[in-house]
């Protein structure tokens, strides 16, 4: 069954609007290359859409009703905003879920040592990597060091162009016949991940020199000393922007796409959407790529409490009221997939292959081999979204990560279906997926933002397939 280029529909009003998209979202990624960051920017452009913060709202012992937005935010990491609806919240909210973390490097909490008049910090690497990636390019640091008196300090250096920047060191070919024979998941170690940090030593001093000059950079130029490192949140990211790809435009190439680029659209559907019928909800979360643990991460019950809150906030007292609630309602797990690349064809199974400019994605299941820890979407609950798909003319294709016995991964999706609710993965394509840098389509974006819009819009209208649903 052959799927259609998104490309082939688009007419100057719509390229018109994919581009302005594009824009919007390249800057929110140059913007947020942090967890922090992504919420940062999420509440801000939130707010400016008439969103209030829920706790405040429930501080003043304000009722909530059809029509409020609110957002709240967990740990600074992960954000959850609502548009409360006409039709009774116990019938289900329509949920958009993405994570907003990405593969990286991070600094640990005891990094910093000189070895040979050169300074490092130690590292250890965050999600799943091909570390040879990680070495020999500017990297940028991001994060935040908090003092013991509580002061938090902001840090983001590497991204201007009078800023330095850091790399992790590699051996020269010559000397690297040894290191070359080596597999590839051997050939970068773990441990040897160490971010190179500088090498001019305070003069005249001829034992860890570099180590004084630098703590004297901390204090001065930062405003931290090294044991405040002790208590600093300080990633690694590849240094520069979002830059459109090809010579015909048509692609982004950028840090974090997996998962920003659904989480993005996520966020500008729902900024997008004024009044709804059924409530809609935006989740953006942290700790996907390693399992959705800690407090931030989809495991955690911070979204079953704020569901909880906020149906106090509505005068919805039943115990159980949220179990309802969160049964009743359908969710697109907003994640990306792997996009096929034909220069590594025998991964994948082509009439199962996610394209590139074909549009949104949905994976009815992901897991791994015999779809262990998968998320298997019910084929009604497929049915609901391919009518409302075609109802609001969006290009979409549906897809497998990789061969059978060979691919596989993991969303949040099977976690959010323990509720009960009907869940499908759906994001955009990918390629270099987990790379420093990865590329996506520009017609794929749009057509994403155009997906969660349409499905935050479906209501009750939709009411024979929902009995199906149950």
């Amino acid at each position: 069954m052959e799927r259609k280029y998104a490309w082939h529909e688009y007419n100057e009003q719509d390229m018109k609007a994919l581009n302005a998209l594009c824009d919007e979202y390249m800057a929110f990624l140059d913007a947020g290359k942090t967890e922090r960051e992504c919420v940062q920017q999420s509440v801000a452009l939130a707010e400016a859409k008439g969103y209030r913060n829920l706790k405040e709202v429930l501080a003043k012992g304000d009722t909530i009703k059809a029509g409020d937005k609110l957002y709240a935010v967990q740990m600074k990491k992960a954000v959850a905003l609502f548009n409360i609806g006409t039709e009774p919240i116990e019938d289900g909210m329509n949920i958009l879920g993405a994570h907003i973390d990405s593969p990286r490097l991070d600094v640990k909490q005891n990094p910093f040592y000189e070895d040979s008049n050169l300074a490092f910090f130690d590292t250890h690497y965050y999600g799943g990597i091909k570390k040879y990636h990680w070495v020999a390019m500017p990297l940028a640091l991001h994060g935040v060091v908090v003092k013991k008196d509580g002061t938090v300090i902001p840090i983001s250096i590497g991204e201007k162009e009078t800023d330095p920047v850091f790399c992790v060191t590699d051996l020269l070919p010559h000397l690297g016949q040894e290191q070359m024979e080596k597999k590839a998941a051997k050939v970068i170690e773990g441990e040897a991940l160490d971010l190179l940090i500088g090498s001019r030593p305070v003069k005249g001093e001829l034992k860890e020199g570099v180590t004084k000059f630098l703590q004297d950079v901390f204090t001065n130029e930062y405003g931290f000393e090294e044991e405040d490192l002790l208590s600093a949140e300080l990633e690694i990211v590849p240094a520069g922007k979002a830059r459109e790809m090809g010579f015909d435009r048509s692609m982004i190439i950028a840090y974090g796409q997996d998962d920003r680029v659904c989480a993005y659209t996520s966020l500008a559907a729902m900024l997008e959407v004024d009044t709804v019928a059924r409530t809609s909800c935006t989740l953006l979360v942290d700790k996907e790529e390693i399992g959705s643990v800690g407090a931030t991460g989809m495991q955690s019950r911070f979204f079953e409490n704020i569901v909880a809150e906020l149906l106090e906030g509505m005068g919805i007292t039943s115990p159980l009221a949220v179990r309802r609630t969160l049964e009743n309602s359908r969710m697109l797990s907003s994640d990306v997939s792997a996009g096929y690349d034909p220069l590594y064809a025998s991964a994948f199974e082509k009439k199962n292959a996610a394209f590139l400019g074909k549009g949104v994605v949905f994976n009815k299941f992901t897991g791994a081999r015999g779809k262990s820890g998968s998320n298997d979407a019910n084929a009604e609950y497929m049915s609901l979204v391919r009518r409302i798909m075609d109802d609001n003319k969006v290009t979409f294709q549906t897809a497998e990560l990789g061969r059978v016995d060979l691919g596989g991964g993991g969303t949040i999706a099977y976690i959010m279906a323990l509720y009960g609710m009907n869940v499908i993965d759906c994001g955009v394509a990918v390629l270099s997926m987990h790379a420093p840098w990865e590329v996506t389509s520009k017609a794929d974006i749009y057509e994403a933002k155009k997906c969660y819009v349409a499905f935050l819009q479906a209501a009750g209208k939709e009411s024979v397939l929902n009995d199906l649903c149950k």
